[in-house]
């Protein structure tokens, strides 16, 4: 199966940026004859609002974004998450880190490695010590990346490559969730992603997420997955559009009296696509034609009341 995905956090309604980036995923799936699946990316227990999910449903069909198979729930899925850590434990890839957050901000850190990039810290903990640490504080697994491998890179079809620098990367938190970068590997690998879309401001995780496919699934990292990063949604302070700019959600823009199509049609209008069915859009959509910059949402872009 060859498919695509939209991966929303069931985290609150979603904006105009995430209805645009969703629209670009079903167009994106479709010209090519590729499935289009729903994921939601719930491990976050946190983050979680009740009923958003199912209001992110409505939405979404409310603009005819269809969806094929079952909806997929990241939070369903810790046994496989676990089995594919299991399997880089028997390649001598994985161990255990105690480090927190401030104190990983504090370390000192390789020349040229980026910002918040690991330092190695416990990566060469002698058994006694972790026995020691484990006392004071439950661990996060980590990624055992080798020097020569941290340069990694992927082609994306619209940024061209996109390079990054592989850092020993978490892969369980230390709650026992599997982090996002294996977590989203893991599911688009075995449910047929081979075409992810979404913000341009993901491009940074793509050659993380490329390499650690290669060495779960033994998939060439440079051409495991086709990458779409497309442009964002920005607000008139040319700022990431977010839900305290207005009126972003269908459900705000329908109190205002502006409905679905009319948010599809505004939605089409900034891809330079004709207004309409998504269906008479998909004959004119081409990847190679979408906008290479941001959207600025405009209150003064609505239809009139």
């Amino acid at each position: 199966m060859s498919a695509g995905r939209y991966a929303p956090s069931p985290s609150g309604d979603l904006h105009l940026g995430n209805l645009r980036t969703a629209l670009l995923s079903w167009l994106a799936a479709r010209a090519e004859d590729r499935q289009l699946l729903l994921r939601y990316e719930d491990l976050d227990a946190g983050r979680t609002v009740q009923g958003s999910a199912e209001r992110q449903r409505v939405d979404l069909e409310s603009l005819s974004i269809t969806f094929d198979a079952e909806v997929l729930w990241q939070s369903q899925r810790h046994q496989i998450y676990d089995d594919a850590v299991a399997g880089l434990r028997l390649q001598g890839l994985v161990y255990e880190c105690f480090c927190t957050r401030r104190e990983i901000q504090e370390a000192a850190r390789a020349p040229h490695a980026p910002p918040g990039a690991y330092p190695g810290t416990c990566r060469e903990l002698s058994e006694q010590e972790r026995g020691r640490r484990r006392e004071q504080r439950p661990p996060a697994l980590r990624l055992r990346v080798p020097d020569e491998d941290r340069d990694q890179s992927v082609e994306d079809r619209l940024l061209g490559r996109v390079d990054g620098v592989v850092d020993d990367l978490v892969l369980i938190r230390n709650d026992g969730t599997a982090a996002y970068n294996l977590a989203v590997v893991v599911d688009d690998h075995l449910t047929g992603v081979d075409q992810v879309l979404r913000g341009d401001d993901l491009a940074s995780s793509a050659p993380r997420q490329a390499y650690l496919r290669q060495l779960l699934y033994g998939v060439p990292a440079r051409s495991a997955v086709e990458y779409l990063h497309v442009p964002l949604v920005l607000n008139t302070e040319g700022k990431r559009l977010a839900k305290r700019d207005g009126a972003v959600t269908l459900a705000q823009l329908q109190e205002q009296g502006i409905g679905p199509e009319a948010v599809r049609d505004l939605l089409l209008d900034s891809l330079g696509l004709p207004q309409g069915p998504l269906e008479q859009a998909l004959d004119a959509f081409a990847v190679e034609d979408l906008p290479r910059g941001p959207w600025t949402f405009q209150e003064t872009a609505l239809p009139p009341r």
